[in-house]
């Protein structure tokens, strides 16, 4: 459990604890890690027979993972010490760690979310949004991803690397087990009013946002390739449709401003994919995600040489177009420098020189990630 400043209510979660270790001849130990409490937390616990570390670095996630680190059990349940979970009723999270599954969740919308005890806010926003992306971006199969009541096989978070010191642990321990293709499940379980008579720890959008920010950076796919390929494909068809001059839609005109909107889409798009693919290969260079046969595909299309090659025949497009506007421009005496022919020209020269610098970069930074 962690603990900040959870006098109130301590007591009584420990004592549930053990005494659910007691019913169901469970060897195990209560483990209080304490995150700097000034409330006397520390010497409750250990009068009611619970082992106490302390953890200096502050954070939800720090206290955690410090926890799990020092626990001695094969299996670990983590719950807050604000008695609103249910410590008498893990043994459906043992079972499941007994039969071969590496990270049970709770799931409190299954098992049940007494008044009062989740604010609205959470209940019918933060919260659905959130497992949802989460259950989008990564296919995990859990529908709470921030039940604050799991178990896990130690062994198997340990070797996830967890990093993440604030509440988007939470997040971070579900998406790392499921990039790493650890066997997930979850089971039902209750959610009651907490005991304190404070405000808690946690900060409904400062803390939304941090898990958003956690699950958005693992997901590039979502964050950046996705969306590319629509700005871009956007950006395309409208540079087509463009570029030899003006076309109507609706009573609305798409004239030589437009193509400079559209130029900017295909540019943007091109940014956003180059940097989902590189963000990829990061991934797997780095080990937080497992390679596949897409990954392979762009680690063999994403090599410095072809790269510069794409860069350089983009380049070299770019150049024609900047002669041509610069004899253009000549013919018109280097004076009206706003011939929306002569802009078209120029706008394409910017368009293909900017897609080709890009394409070298790219290949040089994914050489960085092992890609030669």
């Amino acid at each position: 459990m962690p603990c900040l400043n959870e006098a109130e209510t301590l007591a009584i979660c420990i004592i549930k604890a053990k005494r659910f270790l007691v019913e169901n001849n469970v060897h195990g130990e209560v483990l209080i890690a304490d995150n700097g409490s000034t409330d006397g937390s520390q010497s409750i616990a250990r009068q009611h027979g619970a082992r106490v570390i302390n953890v200096p670095v502050r954070g939800y996630g720090a206290a955690l993972a410090a926890g799990i680190e020092a626990a001695a059990g094969r299996y670990v349940a983590m719950a807050d010490a604000d008695d609103s979970y249910d410590f008498l009723g893990l043994m459906p999270f043992l079972e499941r760690l007994r039969a071969g599954d590496d990270l049970v969740m709770g799931n409190r919308f299954k098992g049940g979310i007494a008044p009062g005890a989740m604010p609205p806010l959470h209940r019918y926003l933060g919260n659905p949004v959130l497992s949802l992306a989460g259950r989008l971006f990564f296919k995990a199969p859990v529908g709470d991803f921030h039940c604050g009541l799991r178990a896990f096989r130690r062994n198997a978070i340990l070797q996830l690397g967890l990093v993440t010191t604030g509440m988007e642990f939470a997040s971070e321990m579900v998406v790392k087990a499921q990039l790493a293709g650890l066997k997930l499940s979850e089971v039902p379980t209750t959610l009651v009013p907490d005991g304190r008579s404070r405000a808690p720890h946690l900060r409904s959008w400062r803390d939304g946002w941090r898990h958003l920010k956690f699950l958005l950076t693992y997901a590039p796919k979502w964050l950046a390739f996705y969306p590319g390929l629509i700005i871009g494909g956007i950006g395309l068809i409208g540079t087509l449709l463009t570029i030899r001059g003006t076309f109507h839609i609706a009573g609305l005109n798409f004239g030589v401003h437009s193509l400079l909107l559209f130029a900017t889409g295909i540019m943007v798009g091109a940014q956003l994919v180059s940097f989902a693919v590189l963000a990829r290969l990061f991934g797997v260079h780095d080990g937080l995600w497992k390679t596949t046969d897409n990954i392979e595909l762009a680690r063999r299309w994403f090599t410095i040489d072809r790269c510069v090659v794409y860069g350089l025949l983009l380049v070299l497009a770019g150049l024609g177009f900047l002669i041509w506007a610069v004899g253009g421009w000549a013919v018109l005496g280097f004076h009206d420098i706003h011939g929306e022919r002569l802009m078209r020209v120029s706008i394409m020269a910017v368009l293909f020189l900017s897609l080709g610098v890009q394409a070298m970069i790219s290949g040089f930074i994914a050489a960085l990630l092992g890609n030669d």
